[in-house]
């Protein structure tokens, strides 16, 4: 069994989907037509056969009724022709009570049986006249039983020609298996095709905006493979988006890129020609030199973060949000001495906590302070509280700068952007879009409004 299943399934694998679908659904269908063929040439068989017989038991019954007193010997003898009556005769069960005239009919032991009683009435075929014939001995009286018998050439004719055109019905019906087969795993198979001529333009042309046409319909009532394109188009969706993504995010770092690059290299070659420059002047190459190096350093390790998509689980373990908020204020504090951080914390929230990675999460509150310190001016206030609202863990940062701008707003989260009041200030406009990422990959939801009264808000929430 498993030596054909491994010699089949090669020659499987060799055929297009489309032909063996066909050949399974013609198969199905022709096997259906056979079968049904077949039943009725049985029952057409079994059917005219059986009217025979009851011919033949008419025909008994009108012999004994009509001969009650006849003693053995043929009674009608006239069956060679098909519109004559019954052969019939009456046999003793003694053979000395023969009469002289031979039987037109085959007298056999059973025959004798059935007359003494001692065997039940039956059905036998044999040949009169060189004709097919059918026979019926049955007991009679006194010892003696009747035998009837009529050409069965006739019934042997009609079941040859119902062979014949159930026969003809079965061809064609496996001819037409085969064209519905075939317009079925066309019809069927349709959709496929399209999937896959649009994966193969994808492969062939790199070009994610192709989508596949989804029949028009009813909502909540597409088929299954109508769902598949559904998912497929969905899935190019989302494919272009990265894509878009990953070109922007690289078009985006190499422009922020080339301008510390060319600092760099002009203050290197700056500093090769040292014996040429006074004191002062090396040390604003170098300190130049330096800067820009941790510029691009942080510049390169925010893109590697950005890369990253989701937190490592190993790293991930329940974390308290008011220590992580009291530990990065702190360090905010020391690296932005002019501005007033405050910190308040809810009661109802100061014990709670959320499954997370501490050390990304201390980086995304490290980066909207930075940035709510960044816009504050000096000596101004930056406010961060945690409450705990129904259902969730909230975080708000709040400075009191200019705020965020109505046609900013929508892109303040976008990698390397940055307003028009940020562009003078230091920074390489990824630290909110870091921020969000890390809220992302922990389910936590970071938002960006304007505060009443003036100043941008930044609200951090945890679901629960």
């Amino acid at each position: 069994m498993s030596g054909r299943r491994g010699l089949g399934a090669p020659w499987r694998r060799r055929r297009p989907l489309r032909t063996r679908l066909a050949l399974a659904a013609s198969a199905a269908v022709a096997l259906v037509a056979v079968g049904v063929c077949t039943a009725a040439f049985v029952i057409i068989r079994y059917a005219m056969g059986h009217q025979l017989e009851l011919n033949l038991t008419q025909s008994a019954t009108l012999v004994m009724q009509q001969n009650r007193d006849e003693g053995p010997g043929m009674v009608a003898g006239e069956c060679r022709y098909l519109a004559a009556p019954a052969c019939s005769q009456i046999v003793p069960a003694d053979p000395a009570a023969d009469p002289s005239r031979p039987y037109l009919l085959p007298v056999t032991d059973a025959t004798r049986e059935v007359a003494a009683g001692r065997h039940a009435a039956y059905y036998s075929e044999f040949t009169l006249h060189g004709r097919p014939a059918r026979m019926l001995t049955q007991h009679f009286k006194d010892g003696t039983a009747v035998q009837v018998a009529l050409r069965a050439d006739t019934v042997e004719k009609g079941v040859r020609q119902a062979a014949g055109m159930l026969a003809a019905v079965g061809g064609a019906g496996v001819l037409l298996a085969a064209a519905l087969g075939y317009w079925v795993s066309r019809t069927g198979l349709a959709p496929v095709a399209r999937l896959t001529a649009a994966a193969e333009r994808i492969a062939a042309t790199r070009d994610a905006g192709h989508r596949i046409e989804l029949p028009a319909g009813p909502p909540g009532r597409e088929d299954e493979l109508t769902r598949l394109a559904a998912s497929f188009n969905t899935m190019l969706g989302e494919l272009e988006q990265s894509v878009t993504a990953q070109r922007r995010l690289v078009a985006d770092a190499s422009h922020e890129l080339r301008t510390p690059l060319t600092a760099l290299r002009t203050n290197a070659e700056l500093l090769a020609r040292a014996d040429r420059l006074t004191e002062a002047q090396r040390d604003r190459a170098s300190a130049a030199l330096g800067r820009q190096l941790r510029e691009v350093t942080t510049l390169v390790n925010d893109l590697i973060e950005l890369a990253r998509d989701e937190e490592p689980q190993p790293l991930v373990e329940e974390v308290r949000p008011a220590a992580l908020l009291e530990h990065a204020v702190a360090a905010a504090r020391e690296h932005w001495p002019a501005i007033a951080f405050t910190v308040r914390t809810d009661a109802r929230a100061a014990a709670d906590s959320v499954p997370g990675v501490p050390a990304r999460l201390t980086r995304l509150l490290s980066n909207l302070l930075d940035n709510a310190a960044k816009f504050s001016p000096p000596g101004g206030p930056v406010e961060a509280e945690l409450t705990a609202p129904p259902g969730a863990l909230e975080i708000t940062v709040r400075d009191h700068g200019p705020g965020i701008a109505a046609e900013d707003l929508p892109h303040v989260f976008d990698r390397f952007y940055r307003a028009r009041a940020a562009r003078t200030l230091p920074g390489s406009g990824l630290g909110l879009a870091m921020a969000r990422q890390i809220a992302r990959a922990h389910r936590a939801e970071l938002t960006a409004e304007r505060a009443p009264g003036g100043g941008a808000l930044f609200r951090l929430r945890f679901p629960r």
